[in-house]
């Protein structure tokens, strides 16, 4: 008999696409956090620690519409050392900033088709998202065991 977990895929193609880049990413060494709110009004797909230390975000992309309509992802600039764009194989890549990084995926993995350049964090900056994020990870996981624990906003 096999113990392996069913495969659950989540439902919407963002998050799809979230789940094939947090594979890739947790095989280069990161510590990938979906989902995560670095200041109220801004929700980044994923947010991933480098074995460096550096911060990347990845923003995921389903189709054109998905990203003609997002007017709030140059704001995730000044929460990362590299900003992503994570599609899949079909999306017409000619419309993402060249001065990005680019990931194909779907959910099962993804591959790291253009690095993004580095722009380095504020010390201070830095060290309060290694805090949020490392407090929001341990917050979801003490969750995945007890759902009822906190009324905290993770």
């Amino acid at each position: 008999m096999d113990d392996q977990l069913p495969d659950l895929l989540p439902d919407l193609p963002g998050q799809r696409l979230a789940r094939g880049v947090s594979r890739l990413l947790m095989t280069l060494g990161h510590a990938p956090l979906a989902e995560f709110v670095p200041v109220p009004g801004l929700r980044v797909d994923v947010i991933s620690i480098t074995p460096q230390g550096e911060i990347w975000i990845v923003e995921c992309k389903s189709c054109r519409a998905d990203f003609t309509s997002d007017r709030k992802w140059q704001g995730y600039l000044e929460f990362c050392d590299r900003f992503f764009w994570a599609t899949d194989c079909d999306f017409p890549v000619e419309l993402l900033p060249d001065d990005s990084g680019l990931l194909v995926a779907d959910p099962y993995g993804a591959e790291l088709t253009r690095m993004a350049p580095l722009s380095k964090l504020p010390a201070a900056r830095r060290t309060r998202l290694l805090r949020d994020v490392a407090r929001v990870a341990a917050c979801r996981l003490i969750r995945t065991t007890d759902p009822g624990a906190g009324d905290g906003e993770f």
